[in-house]
């Protein structure tokens, strides 16, 4: 037996999943505490794209931090290893990168 209809049409089914659509994206934007971009699709959206690189370089801080960290927290052989050296150009890698956010793009 098939299951009753939830909407009269085709139509009405689309435009409720273009609702749920536009709320889930709305949800996930606020959970990343992001800015909407705004309703005119020709300006652009600096506030977002701001805070998305301020999130970014928040991220890349806290990463450069836990490694050094971790590299603090070896004992002085393995500081002295190739491992160590990889890690510490990483870290550098990243440093170098938040320096580059840091720079006034927009």
């Amino acid at each position: 037996m098939p299951q009753p209809r939830k909407y009269e049409t085709r139509a009405l089914q689309q435009a409720a999943y273009r609702r749920r659509r536009a709320a889930s994206d709305r949800e996930m934007l606020a959970q990343k505490r992001l800015p909407p971009l705004p309703a005119i699709p020709t300006m652009p959206g600096n506030m977002r794209w701001k805070a998305m690189i301020e999130q970014a370089h928040t991220l890349l801080s806290k990463a450069a931090i836990e490694m050094q960290h971790y590299h603090d927290d070896r004992a002085e052989l393995w500081q002295d290893s190739t491992k160590a050296e990889d890690l510490l150009a990483k870290i550098e890698q990243v440093q170098e990168t938040m320096a580059l956010l840091s720079t006034p793009v927009l």
